[in-house]
């Protein structure tokens, strides 16, 4: 397996940093976060440029909040400028992955959208189906299919970090994107214990 190794510059170079800033703020650029960023944009992409590039960049804390629409649910977001970080990280990474992914697979992928599961699904059914056609009662002979539709309560937080970092590290050797990214789970990682504490103890938060 092709392993990629001394890819950290690429994180922290300028112009991955302003392609980054441009996905973050897309659709997002009345927002009261976005807008406090952008009082300086320069200034506050060349700060997180050098705190990338000496390595003292530290996310910070999640925001949390909830959301009716129209189930219950908490939401935990990152700040403005970490969201630009996880960008950074996409950008040079998503093209390594992508080629390994299964064409199926339609999880925030270019191209890949509703559309386009809808798309395979109906391709998917047509040939099990034998396109529709059925001749005749039920039979021996008549080809089954079946559809899982299912969902993963709080996928991200409940999974199990060092294997999903394990995973990772079997492609990119960079050990200092892997700091990166680690900062980056830790401070999910906080969230959840917080959480947890704050249900098992409400009156001490």
């Amino acid at each position: 397996m092709k392993t990629y190794n001394n890819l950290y510059p690429k994180i922290y170079n300028l112009g991955n940093i302003f392609t980054a800033w441009r996905k973050a703020r897309k659709d997002k650029t009345k927002k009261f976060s976005v807008l406090e960023f952008e009082k300086d944009t320069i200034k506050n992409l060349l700060q997180l440029n050098e705190e990338l590039k000496s390595g003292t960049y530290k996310p910070k804390p999640l925001k949390t909040f909830i959301l009716r629409d129209p189930k219950t649910r908490k939401i935990s977001k990152s700040d403005f400028r970490d969201r630009i970080v996880h960008h950074t990280i996409v950008n040079i990474l998503e093209p390594i992955y992508e080629k390994i992914f299964i064409y199926d697979s339609c999880a925030n992928r270019k191209g890949k959208g509703t559309l386009f599961a809808l798309k395979r699904f109906e391709k998917f059914v047509k040939r099990i189906s034998k396109n529709g056609k059925i001749k005749g009662a039920i039979n021996k002979n008549q080809v089954k299919g079946y559809c899982l539709k299912a969902d993963i309560k709080h996928y991200f937080q409940e999974i199990d970090h060092n294997i999903l970092l394990k995973i990772i590290q079997k492609k990119i050797t960079d050990k200092k994107i892997f700091s990166l990214i680690g900062k980056i789970i830790r401070t999910q990682t906080e969230e959840r214990e917080r959480a947890i504490f704050q249900k098992a103890c409400p009156l001490a938060i």
